[in-house]
């Protein structure tokens, strides 16, 4: 620890030497930090090796005499080199920095030296609580309110099981998600960042494609459940009951129920974009007294509803086989993607490092306990067959005569799904417009259909970040061993591991002989021990939260998320494979002749304005 704040001070010197005068400070700055590390001088170089730094730093003084501007001008572009190859020097300390300026516009050193002070930019307001409640937000609306009836149709009350498998594998990937997050605590952007960081810009393309669209697909079910759930709360009052047009609140159908019009959800989708862009304290304040709000309402309907558990209608408990159970259990995943919004709210932290790892762990426990009461209740109520799919919970209570708690129900759904939409718009609000549409034009059921493939797509990538960023520097494991590097090998293991998960699933799911299932494990764990005994793997600094059992851990999500993916529903793959042939399409014409240059350092995001401390 003291090591480290010797470095950091270092390092401050140096930025502020540059601001002051770039020449003789410059010099002194840099030795001391030198003597700091017990390292020798380091000799600098421009990123692009066109000349050599000295030489480009004299023929900047040459055409100002004011110091200031000559740093922002000569070493706003280079200066992230510098601090790179000083965090390498000293094996890592400083944290992993690298060149995101293809996603972030760079900024003149004292300039960001002012803002990293000031706290100019997004402002660092959201504490733990907030970050907690942002990821139950996120989540708890639409796992409990929307996808249990359509899931519980198939899996029975086996959705139980649904939620709990869903919630396994999510504990692994949050894990890696934690790591991330902490360890680029200033980095806005989840898993494109991270997964740009690792490996490329077409992949990290590629994953931020197929997310951004199962949050459409997501915000487009909710908003179509939260419209039928408004509807259902304004029926409670005698005068409007039955006088509501369904083309309004649950749907007019069209072309045999292909396409079902809906014109509340796109309206409510757009009164949410406008809070939203009122700010982050604005919508947080709402988002935090809706999310207390629901989870009170849904404690009480849990305790409530336990008295009206008839334990027959959990017999058969997995009518159409665990099958369904685990095909359900990839529909219910996207019923815990709010921890990836929790690390998407980096920015707005006032403690990163800190309090990142707690909001993603802590609000994902969370939903797991309450997913798993929730489902247990509502299928002790009523036969499965007789859940709906747009309001189960409210549908349950009503039939059992519960009017009182069907009103809390309808509070708390619109709560519930009010946060859950915000918390979705947040991470996606420049591109609302789509899930408006999605909304207003397919219901809940056909969406369904296509969510989660995103959503376990970007785990998996993000899980093989955590190893992949783990490697030690680039110079120990790009060794030659004949055609391929160590890098490569380690990659390549990796893609081995994603596609024995696949095949398992594969197998599993069209029943084919057991014995494809038991090799595919097998060469997965080949591929694992290669990961485990090949590489050299740099820990993570104590102050910063850190994965456990890396590489087993992060295989284990590889392979458990791969596995999941082959049980999608057809309609998913197709989405999956047309979306992702129109990304290449889009990045091919388009993406790479316009993208600012990288450079080849896979290690790196550049931080900007982390607090030490939070206020």
């Amino acid at each position: 620890m003291e090591q480290r704040a010797t470095t950091e001070a270092a390092l401050a010197g140096v930025l502020q030497s540059c601001d002051a005068a770039p020449g003789a400070a410059m010099e002194h700055s840099t030795a001391a930090l030198s003597a700091a590390t017990e390292l020798p001088t380091l000799q600098w170089s421009t990123r692009r090796g066109s000349e050599s730094y000295d030489a480009t730093l004299a023929a900047a003084m040459e055409q100002s005499r004011n110091g200031v501007q000559c740093c922002d001008e000569v070493l706003g572009s280079g200066f992230l080199h510098h601090r790179r190859v000083m965090a390498n020097g000293v094996g890592g300390k400083l944290g992993p920095i690298a060149d995101v300026r293809g996603a972030m516009p760079e900024m003149p050193i004292s300039a960001r030296a002012s803002a990293a002070a000031s706290g100019e930019g997004l402002v660092r307001q959201l504490g733990v609580l907030e970050l907690v409640l942002l990821g139950i937000g996120a989540s708890i609306g639409a796992g409990i309110f929307v996808i249990t009836g359509t899931v519980a149709r198939d899996a029975g009350p086996g959705v139980t099981i649904s939620f709990a498998l869903a919630g396994a594998a999510c504990v692994l990937n949050a894990l890696c998600y934690a790591e991330l997050a902490s360890r680029f605590p200033a980095v806005v952007g989840g898993a494109y960042l991270y997964t740009y960081a690792a490996f490329n810009e077409l992949t990290a393309f590629l994953v931020f494609t197929q997310l951004m669209l199962d949050y459409h697909i997501g915000a487009a079910s909710i908003a179509r459940s939260l419209a039928s759930y408004f509807i259902q709360f304004l029926e409670l009052i005698p005068s409007v009951k039955g006088n509501v047009p369904s083309w309004i609140g649950h749907g007019e159908e069209f072309f045999g129920g292909v396409v079902s019009v809906n014109i509340l959800a796109p309206i409510l989708l757009v009164i949410l974009t406008v809070i939203l862009c009122r700010g982050v304290k604005e919508s947080s304040a709402v988002n935090t007294f809706m999310t207390t709000l629901k989870i009170i309402i849904v404690i009480v309907v849990v305790f409530a509803g336990v008295f009206e558990v008839d334990v027959s209608n959990w017999s058969p408990f997995m009518p159409n086989g665990f099958k369904a159970v685990v095909t359900g259990s990839t529909v219910v995943f996207f019923a815990y993607v709010g921890f990836d919004a929790v690390a998407n709210s980096a920015e707005e932290a006032k403690n990163p490092q800190r309090d990142l790892p707690i909001g993603i762990l802590g609000s994902l426990l969370a939903c797991v306990i309450l997913y798993v009461a929730v489902c247990l209740v509502i299928t002790g109520m009523l036969p499965y067959t007789l859940l709906g799919e747009d309001a189960p919970l409210a549908e349950a209570f009503s039939a059992k005569g519960l009017k009182f708690v069907t009103v809390l129900i309808s509070i708390g759904a619109v709560a519930g799904l009010t946060t859950t939409l915000l918390v979705g718009l947040y991470v996606q609000i420049w591109v609302g417009c789509v899930a408006a549409v999605l909304a207003g034009l397919f219901n809940v059921h056909a969406l369904s259909h296509i969510l989660s493939v995103g959503t376990l797509t970007g785990y998996s990538v993000v899980s093989a970040c955590v190893i992949t960023l783990r490697w030690s520097d680039k110079a120990t494991n790009s060794r030659s061993l004949g055609k391929f590097s160590i890098w490569q090998e380690g990659v390549f293991c990796l893609v081995i591991v994603a596609l024995c998960g696949f095949i398992a699933g594969i197998s599993y799911r069209f029943s084919y002989s057991i014995a494809f299932i038991i090799i595919a494990f097998l060469i997965a764990t080949v591929g694992s021990f290669s990961l485990l005994f090949r590489q050299v793997y740099v820990p993570v600094d104590p102050p910063r939260f850190s994965c456990p059992g890396v590489p087993m851990v992060p295989i284990v999500s590889v392979f458990f998320n791969m596995f999941l993916f082959a049980q999608l529903h057809e309609e998913a793959w197709y989405r999956f494979v047309i979306l992702s042939l129109i990304a290449v399409g889009v990045y091919a014409g388009y993406g790479q002749y316009n993208a600012v240059p990288s450079t080849s350092d896979h290690s790196s995001v550049a931080y900007h304005g982390v607090p030490s401390e939070a206020p």
